[in-house]
Order: C-alpha cells, then sequence, then structure tokens
C-alpha cells in the first residue's frame, strides 16, 4: 500500500478526518444572528433570542456560552437520506421527544411519549428537527433547570431567533455533518 502524500490513500486518510473544533460567535449588533466558523467556511446562523449567555437558565432563550462536544445527529429518514457524518446517527420516529421538565428525572434527555403527550417531540410538521445535532450542554451532571435540548438544526426560512439553540440552513448543515465527529470541539463564545 502506498501511503506517500501523493496516493490516493493518504489524501483520504487525511482529508477525511474531523475537524478538531468549530466556533460559534453572536453577529456585531445582533445577539440573535451569529456565525459558525468550521474550517475554511463561515456559515450564518440564527441563536436564541436572549443572545449568547454564561448562566443558561430554563426558558430564557439564551443560547449557552461554553464548549461542548456534538454527542449524535438525530435525522427525519422520512424525508432525507442518511446525511454523511462522523457523527453516530439516529432516526427520528413518531413517538421520540426531549424533556423539557425540571421536575422530572429524564430532565434533558431523549423520551418516548406518545402522540398526545408532552415534551418537545422532535416529529415536527416544519423542518427545523430534520437534522439536529445533539450536544452535551447541562448533561454531566444534568442539573435542573440550567437548560436543555440545546441543538445545532434548521433555521426558519426568516432566520428568526430560536428558543436557544444555533439553526442554520439546510445546504450549511449538511456540509458542517461532513466535517464534524463525537471529539470535535463547539466552543460558543
Amino acid at each position: 500500500m502506498d501511503n506517500s502524500p501523493f496516493s490516493d490513500t493518504y489524501r483520504k486518510t487525511t482529508r477525511d478526518r474531523p475537524l478538531r473544533e468549530i466556533r460559534i460567535h453572536a453577529a456585531a449588533g445582533n445577539q440573535c444572528r451569529g456565525w459558525l466558523i468550521a474550517g475554511s467556511q463561515t456559515i450564518p446562523v440564527a441563536l436564541g433570542r436572549g443572545g449568547i449567555i454564561a448562566n443558561k437558565r430554563e426558558g430564557d432563550g439564551g443560547t449557552p456560552k461554553g464548549t461542548f462536544r456534538p454527542r449524535r445527529l438525530w435525522w427525519r429518514a422520512d424525508r432525507h437520506p442518511r446525511p454523511s457524518t462522523f457523527l453516530p446517527l439516529r432516526a427520528i420516529r413518531p413517538d421520540d421527544a426531549w424533556c423539557e421538565d425540571p421536575a422530572s428525572r429524564y430532565y434533558n434527555r431523549p423520551l418516548k411519549i406518545p402522540r398526545d403527550g408532552g415534551g418537545d417531540r422532535l416529529t415536527r410538521d416544519d423542518h427545523l428537527y430534520d437534522f439536529i445535532i445533539e450536544i452535551d450542554h447541562n448533561t454531566r451532571p444534568t442539573i435542573a433547570g440550567r437548560g436543555s435540548a440545546v441543538f445545532l438544526h434548521l433555521a426558519r426560512p426568516n432566520f428568526s431567533p430560536t428558543a436557544g439553540c444555533i439553526s442554520m440552513t439546510k445546504s450549511a448543515m449538511l456540509h458542517l455533518l461532513r466535517q464534524i465527529g463525537p471529539d470535535t470541539k463547539i466552543i460558543i463564545d
């Protein structure tokens, strides 16, 4: 096997590694909009209505400041083919939801709910949750009331603010998915 810098094997293994880090910061003059920098790419994103905040609380609309890691990609297999990514994947099912109740022992974790149950259902009529990058915000340990369901997901057509997540276009999401893995640092500052 030829592993010289000019062989196809060498090019494929060096190019196909996940990024070490991506950075997200607010845009000047608009705390609800920002930029995600992934390698040489700069991607416009929508942030939480409260901007980037250091002391995240449930329901405050803020995007948490800090360094996080992606845990897995959830995606709507009924709407899109399996995307290319280094992340573990999970197809979203109709009974998948996310617990946002600080009093629940399942707080800030995925759960199964019946069609008429509460929680942040992952199957939505709109396309915001067609791709969800779950991050490890408030997971080790999980502290009640410190924020839940903070994801990277698809943006609304008008890039309106999120409830605390980071959102982007579908094309930007698919590009980002090809570049990140479980060890990629997500630095929100």
